[in-house]
């Protein structure tokens, strides 16, 4: 985990899932995955938009750089993952968006965060996007 990754967690867990700085007013989550390489669980905050029935959508975006993130793997190889909101934790399944599904989550994703398309403008890899849908028991 990053400096200000870690940084970024704690401030998230001592203020009900709220952060200053660059990330003030940014909707946020920390996913819980576990490393397709080591089994090891990772913790990492991402920006999320609420999509209804309680899915969360995020965006693998690493900043528009030509690679995936990390964690874009461990969701493909483990997609059972923890989610960590300011007030709650659930049990979710990653799933990837593709076709038509992808294209209508990214205009409504693209309208939400500004970022994003200039993001998809510096890379030639398709960005992913997955929804988050809790897991009911």
């Amino acid at each position: 985990m990053t400096e200000f990754d870690r940084r970024t967690v704690e401030e998230f867990r001592a203020n009900g899932g709220q952060v200053g700085g660059v990330l003030e007013g940014t909707p946020l989550v920390l996913i819980h995955h576990i490393g397709a390489r080591s089994g090891t669980e990772r913790v990492t905050p991402l920006a999320y938009s609420a999509q209804g029935d309680d899915c969360i959508a995020i965006i693998a975006s690493n900043g528009g750089s030509p690679n995936h993130p990390a964690w874009y793997h461990n969701l493909k190889a483990n997609p059972l993952i923890t989610v960590e909101t300011g007030t709650r934790r659930f049990l979710a399944t990653a799933e990837e968006q593709t076709g038509p599904a992808r294209r209508e989550l990214w205009s409504k994703l693209a309208a939400q965060f500004a970022n994003i398309d200039k993001f998809a403008a510096r890379t030639e890899r398709t960005i992913p996007l997955f929804l988050l849908r809790p897991v009911r028991p």
